[in-house]
């Protein structure tokens, strides 16, 4: 996967985690053309599981949802903005906020620069009496 993305999300109602799955397939079903289609790109792999971490709190039901990608910049940006369209999720009214997309590639570009700097400097540090 390239890039993951993460929202919050928060339901007038208490509802479990296949609720809210459910409203997202349901919800963005045939939006756009097939290649875009939720249940299409998890089959041929170009999007993984979607995976939900939600607790009622009174209420309303507060959750985070994390969908990784591995289509191109702009289709994530566009099943993006199809998962934050989703108004429902069962009887209750749900708000979907995409907090952010970060590229999976880049994340592990600049880990290992620190860590290449880091025995850098050790070895500079190893060398010197």
């Amino acid at each position: 996967m390239k890039y993951i993305i993460e929202a919050r999300i928060e339901v007038d109602g208490v509802v479990d985690r296949n609720d809210i799955v459910g409203a997202i397939f349901g919800q963005t079903e045939g939006l756009f053309s097939s290649e875009l289609d939720l249940r299409e790109l998890q089959k041929s792999g170009r999007i993984g599981r979607i995976e939900i971490s939600a607790s009622p709190q009174g209420e309303k039901t507060i959750g985070k949802i994390t969908v990784p990608s591995a289509l191109d910049k702009y289709s994530t940006a566009l099943i993006a903005a199809m998962i934050e369209s989703v108004e429902r999720v069962g009887p209750y009214a749900a708000r979907v906020k995409i907090e952010r997309i970060y590229d999976i590639r880049a994340e592990k570009r600049k880990k290992i620069v620190e860590r290449a700097r880091t025995i850098l400097y050790e070895w500079e540090k190893s060398k010197l009496p």
